[in-house]
């Protein structure tokens, strides 16, 4: 006789996926139908079936050991093909969404970005932030009419924006630092894998073998975007803090048309997305505050910094109310990635690193 295997049940993790994106959860009775039709299932990982199963008795701790609940890009086939509509998709989405708040680092401010409620007081600290540069920083003698300088000087703003940006890169490496140790503490390791998934990540390989989500060239197109952006903004803004760079950036200048180029490609991007997420019933139903917030947050800072940017050549003086906005949407983008489904880059890479690992032990 086997050993026996004692489970932990965690009854406020299953209470939390049932209230966020996972509320038919308890309709699977485990048929793995989902698993004979995901194209990205395979016999050395199988997914969601057994992924749904502990849900189901709120298993926590290996789910977050799990690498296979990031494999998953909700590309809707399981959910089609379901016969009692218990949309593994959305609750493997529930779960990731949880994973990331126990690994949070801090903790609180995981729960608060997955909580809608929590949505104005985190728009509110850079707002107030923003409004304490405009209202107090020093500002450039003689002050340029029609720059975003003369309000929001960049001898304030780029160290602001480098310490969130650190701040925000010390909470990714706490939390894949747990999710490490977790997959070391359940026998599964990484090291090995890890340039193959990048490779994966940054060509979204894994989304071409789902052929009806649809979603690689949208998600490719922003990822590559934002990347560009990055970018030009870490670039710009060493060089203006060091004084061997002026902002704004000439229109002719190789990093303002590479930053042009990276904000169209990000744009197109988002907007693929949205159009996606607002084609139908059943995929806005699929569609929690969790995503929406993210794909709101990235498409508010696109459109924003292009507009600004426009407003800026009209010389009109509604681009500092423009700029205000972007500059508090980028904030928060930075401050809160390790909590949103931007750290789903890092979870995912991490995930598929300790996979082709597996693939090389065996």
């Amino acid at each position: 006789m086997g050993d026996a295997i004692a489970l932990q049940p965690d009854r406020d993790f299953l209470r939390r996926v049932l209230a966020s994106g996972g509320e038919d959860l308890k309709k699977c009775y485990q048929c793995a139908t989902c698993s004979a039709v995901c194209e990205l299932s395979q016999d050395s990982c199988t997914f969601p079936r057994k992924q749904m199963m502990e849900a189901q008795w709120g298993l926590k701790d290996r789910l977050a050991a799990d690498p296979a609940v990031w494999f998953c890009y909700n590309c809707g086939d399981c959910t089609e093909r379901c016969p009692r509509g218990a949309r593994p998709g959305d609750v493997l989405g529930a779960v990731r969404r949880e994973v990331i708040r126990q690994f949070a680092f801090p903790r609180f401010l995981g729960s608060l970005v997955a909580t809608p409620k929590a949505l104005p007081l985190l728009l509110l600290l850079p707002a107030l932030i923003f409004t304490s540069v405009w209202l107090w920083a020093p500002k450039p003698v003689p002050a340029v009419p029609f720059e975003f300088g003369t309000l929001f000087p960049a001898s304030t703003i780029e160290p602001l924006f480098f310490a969130v940006s650190g701040f925000a890169l010390l909470a990714f490496v706490v939390g894949i630092v747990r999710f490490v140790r977790g997959l070391h503490e359940s026998g599964r390791g990484m090291a090995g894998g890890i340039p193959d998934a990048v490779r994966d990540i940054a060509t979204h390989r894994r989304f071409s073998e789902c052929e009806s989500s649809g979603l690689r060239l949208a998600h490719l197109l922003t990822f590559w975007g934002f990347i560009g952006l990055a970018l030009v903004g870490t670039i710009a803004g060493l060089g203006t803090m060091a004084g061997v760079l002026r902002t704004p950036l000439a229109l002719d200048s190789p990093l303002k048309l590479f930053a042009n180029a990276s904000a169209a490609l990000a744009l197109v991007g988002v907007v693929l997305l949205l159009v996606r997420r607002t084609g139908g019933r059943a995929r806005r139903a699929g569609s929690t505050y969790f995503d929406w917030s993210f794909v709101t947050a990235l498409a508010g800072v696109v459109f924003t910094g292009i507009v600004s940017e426009l407003l800026r050549l009209a010389r009109t003086e509604v681009m500092y109310a423009v700029y205000f906005i972007h500059l508090v949407l980028v904030f928060s983008l930075l401050l809160y990635a390790p909590y949103s489904k931007f750290a789903h880059l890092a979870y995912r890479t991490v995930a598929l690193a300790s996979i082709r690992k597996g693939n090389q032990r065996s």
